[in-house]
């Protein structure tokens, strides 16, 4: 075999190595990506169905009840509910009334599953999408009150 085949034949072959691995890992980052929506988004039907997605909003006000481990509690961005379950440990700063982005499923029943629950971390920080989202929210319930 001549030496300008062995290198072509390596070239190739190295080509072909690079693009499976691209293909992999994009794969990989495609299934574990999690989009962030709104309840607003959820309602209208903006959620993906068949993934996880991210959920942010404030803990409804007296909405937080617990059976064993698994705690029930709504997220809001004061237009919409989301109802959620959540089974496992709290993060210490998630309260009634404070930011909370959670990762959820959707369930049977209309309720939402949680796998992961972030709690927002200081009074005054909010991510940029959830503060628009929580404004233009409470603009459209002003606009539509009598």
């Amino acid at each position: 075999m001549k030496r300008w085949k062995k290198r072509a034949a390596i070239i190739g072959g190295g080509l072909v190595a690079v693009g499976i691995a691209a293909a992999l890992v994009l794969n990989a980052l495609n299934s574990n990506i999690a989009l962030y929506v709104t309840p607003s988004d959820v309602f209208a039907g903006k959620a993906p169905k068949s993934q996880a997605f991210r959920i942010g909003g404030l803990v409804k006000e007296g909405s937080l009840r617990r059976d064993n481990l698994t705690v029930h509690f709504v997220i809001t961005d004061m237009a919409q509910d989301i109802p959620v379950a959540y089974t496992g440990i709290l993060p210490d700063l998630f309260k009634e009334g404070k930011g909370a982005v959670v990762q959820v499923k959707q369930a049977s029943g209309g309720e939402y599953v949680a796998t992961e629950v972030l709690a927002k971390h200081d009074e005054n920080y909010m991510p940029p999408e959830a503060k628009d989202a929580l404004d233009k929210a409470q603009k459209m319930k002003g606009a539509s009150a009598p």
